[in-house]
């Protein structure tokens, strides 16, 4: 059941999470931030997905193609109680599987991602299997801006829209940026809306940090039947720690100990000190 003060207690507390793990090796920052509200909300408000079900042929199955934001996903079963919140620790740890990209022999994890592109037709054929099977599961991809430069996206929208798969909905977190640069000053994407209707798909366009927006719109796909759906959310990368958003620079991050709780201070806006030039790896 949806509730906006329980979601967004649920999103500090992964922004935390997510945090804690850009350190020791690091991880992507930015882009984790961006999407940690669109994780905490389907998880929380929208999936049929549990702990108790995560083996249950109807369930509702969410596919994160933008796999270098794990630290959110992982940060989301954490609060939700699909991952043991102790196992965060390990990130980076080559003794465990949290490490870098989801990874199937994490509770919860549906399909390992990392290369860019590809989700979107694994999304495309689990939707299809459902519908032959005759089953109500839906399938939810979360893909990345830059990730749409992908031709492979672009085929699986082609194909969806012709098989008529109205259980299949594409996120795109619309953070507005490419790795360590604006999406629109090396490939433009806009404008996005028009091209997904020209391939024949539903759009929603929303704010992809406000709940309630987000509340408005998804419960009452589809929108058409036989058509699938794409939900374009306008993000911010670092959504949450001012002094990182929307800066290309806060892509990958290292930031040592004392930076992270700096930064973890600024997050509840009780920070006395302003990161200028924090110790930083970008890749």
């Amino acid at each position: 059941m949806y509730d906006r003060n329980v979601c967004e207690a649920h999103a500090l507390r992964v922004r935390e999470h997510i945090l804690a793990m850009s350190t020791d090796g690091g991880c992507f920052t930015g882009a984790s931030l961006s999407c940690a509200d669109l994780l905490v909300y389907l998880y929380s408000s929208y999936l049929n997905v549990r702990p108790d079900n995560l083996s249950d042929p109807d369930r509702d199955i969410l596919l994160l193609s933008k796999g270098h934001d794990v630290p959110a996903l992982y940060g989301t079963f954490a609060e939700l109680g699909i991952l043991e919140p102790g196992r965060l620790a390990n990130h980076l740890d080559c003794n465990d599987h949290i490490y870098w990209h989801p990874n199937r022999a994490v509770p919860g994890v549906e399909f390992h991602s990392g290369s860019l592109g590809h989700l979107l037709s694994v999304g495309m054929g689990m939707a299809l299997s459902i519908r032959l099977e005759q089953r109500q599961s839906r399938i939810v991809v979360i893909l990345g801006d830059g990730e749409l430069n992908e031709g492979s996206i672009w085929e699986a929208c082609q194909v969806a829209h012709s098989l008529h798969l109205d259980n299949l909905l594409a996120i795109v977190d619309r953070n507005w940026f490419q790795a360590n640069m604006p999406t629109e000053e090396l490939s433009p994407l806009e404008p996005l809306d028009e091209k997904f209707r020209a391939f024949g798909w539903n759009v929603l366009r929303v704010d992809g940090h406000d709940f309630d927006a987000l509340h408005s719109v998804l419960p009452d796909l589809p929108l058409r039947n036989g058509v699938p759906t794409v939900l374009i959310a306008d993000t911010m990368r670092g959504k949450g720690v001012p002094s990182i958003e929307a800066r290309a620079d806060r892509w990958f991050c290292n930031f040592s100990h004392d930076e992270v709780r700096q930064l973890t201070e600024e997050l509840h806006g009780t920070s006395s000190a302003t990161l200028v030039s924090p110790t930083l790896t970008v890749r």
